[in-house]
């Protein structure tokens, strides 16, 4: 509902002001187009070197190549902004580019965390019952389980920005460094707290019920792990939990370290918060598929054949 102190402005498009403030604004603008473009890089690689190799076709590397195409999509819809406004100087979002543009923010921030969770299953059931691992998790049963997360996703986000759309709009400025949710309704002629209820329920059920869920989820795997009488198999597993821990805190830290803060009184800054807001968007899709590169063995050993021609044995 309107609030009648307001007065109700028709909004064709959007103003971002996060930067404003922001000296050197060049330079983070060119950072930040070096770090989207190593994303791109990064996630296209590993989609195409399981897509390509039909040995990779296993359930934990479907589960790999959804998180790639969620960074893909999570990144773009927030470094594409930044870019324009820092190196293009281009503030002004349309009204439904900007909406749009908060809808696949925050698909990509929910479908994350389901994918996180997916995959920490997906080795808990691999260490604890390796035996009935293939006929538990099964590629199609994999397709459908992430098939159900983006159902899910797309319901939550498009219950969200129907919200928002029906939101009558006092000025255009948004003060984050993107298209938000929080941002957009700030923007509203509406006391904002009750359309706040509604993102605060979503990030308490991140970090509040997914967070704790993943990380005992760890935590059991390492009790399953430290059991393993074989050294060459608890090592394997040991690097590829460790591979999932490195993505999860990337993600989940920034998340933290906001809502922490906010919570014991900390006031933080219009630059505070948007660093990190940026550090929490664009890491977490910079290091996943380095780490994945870098230390699942099969994907490493893969792009090494690829750029050094080595012939593959199987």
């Amino acid at each position: 509902m309107a609030n009648d102190n307001f007065t109700v402005n028709k909004i064709d498009s959007f103003i971002i002001t996060g930067f404003d403030h922001l000296q050197n604004q060049k330079l983070l603008g060119f950072l930040t187009l070096i770090t989207y473009i190593l994303i791109l890089l990064g996630n296209s690689i590993n989609l195409c070197i399981i897509m390509t190799d039909r040995h990779l076709h296993k359930p934990m590397y479907i589960l790999i190549c959804n998180l790639a195409v969620v960074d893909i999509m999570f990144s773009s819809t927030c470094s594409t902004t930044m870019i324009s406004v820092l190196l293009a100087e281009i503030k002004t979002v349309s009204y439904y580019s900007c909406i749009s543009r908060m809808f696949f923010y925050h698909l990509g921030d929910f479908t994350e965390v389901m994918a996180l969770t997916l995959m920490a299953t997906d080795r808990l059931i691999a260490i604890s019952l390796p035996l009935r691992y293939h006929s538990i998790v099964t590629n199609f049963g994999t397709f459908l389980l992430i098939f159900l997360t983006w159902v899910i996703g797309f319901a939550i986000l498009g219950f969200l920005t129907s919200v928002v759309d029906n939101l009558p709009y006092c000025h255009p400025d948004i003060s984050h460094a993107f298209c938000m949710y929080p941002s957009m309704v700030r923007a509203a002629c509406v006391d904002a707290e009750p359309y706040f209820a509604l993102s605060t329920i979503l990030s308490a059920w991140m970090l509040c019920g997914q967070f704790p869920f993943i990380m005992c989820t760890y935590g059991v795997l390492a009790y399953s792990v430290s059991k393993l009488s074989n050294n060459a198999s608890r090592k394997q597993m040991i690097n590829t939990c460790l591979s999932h821990l490195i993505v999860l805190l990337s993600f989940f830290a920034p998340k933290l370290v906001s809502y922490l803060l906010t919570r014991i009184g900390v006031v933080l800054t219009l630059t505070e918060k948007n660093a990190l807001l940026i550090i929490a968007s664009v890491i977490p899709p910079l290091i996943n598929p380095t780490v994945y590169c870098t230390r699942t063995k099969e994907i490493r050993k893969r792009l090494i054949g690829v750029f050094f021609h080595t012939k593959k044995f199987t």
